[in-house]
């Protein structure tokens, strides 16, 4: 294979995706580089595009456009009101969750847990939820975290957040794996996991 700066580095930030190594990285780069006019410009163009107009929002952790502004009164992402909110680790939770229709409501994105290195609690949009909690009516914080030790310190945590509010906090129950990850679990496990849900408070009582 020739030496080639621009293709190594192509192949080095490729491989650095999920689920892909260098030789998927390899295979895919040759693939790009067989179809330019096909693949490579409007690849380039759609890149350009996603990093220059979307963003997260720093209230909820959504995906958005960067011309539509969140506000803790009103969430201009959804446009639909609700009362519940689904609180997950990440997009690819929400999108999993999603995708299955199991869940109708609000999300909030922590972006990622709590553990003893890499994310600190300082880190995760959890004042946020808060905020949310307090002013956007919510009655119900479903905590859909993944069922690994930081997934649940990190749900304990969001918990122990909530307690001076009258907002009913459930976890996701039976159906959800110990160890398992929200993305990675099938339709039927995340209805199972959703329709048992427990109450973990007596707040609403």
């Amino acid at each position: 294979m020739q030496n080639i700066s621009e293709i190594e580095e192509l192949i080095k930030l490729i491989s650095r995706l999920p689920g892909l190594g260098p030789k998927s990285a390899k295979r895919i780069v040759l693939k790009l580089i067989n179809n330019r006019d096909e693949l490579v410009k409007p690849l380039a163009k759609a890149l350009a595009e996603v990093y220059k107009n979307i963003s997260r929002c720093k209230i909820c952790g959504l995906l958005k456009s960067s011309s539509v502004e969140c506000s803790y009164d009103n969430c201009s992402i959804v446009g639909k009101k609700y009362d519940k909110i689904c609180v997950v680790e990440n997009i690819s939770d929400q999108w999993s969750i999603e995708s299955s229709s199991i869940y109708q409501g609000y999300f909030h994105i922590l972006g990622g847990t709590i553990s003893s290195v890499g994310q600190k609690k300082e880190d995760l949009l959890i004042h946020s939820l808060v905020e949310r909690v307090n002013k956007d009516n919510i009655e119900e914080v479903i905590l859909a975290t993944s069922a690994t030790v930081e997934g649940q310190t990190t749900a304990y945590y969001v918990q122990d957040s909530l307690k001076n509010t009258k907002v009913k906090i459930t976890k996701l129950a039976q159906g959800l794996p110990v160890g398992g990850e929200i993305e990675s679990l099938d339709d039927g496990t995340l209805f199972s996991a959703f329709k048992n849900r427990s109450k973990l408070n007596s707040n609403s009582d």
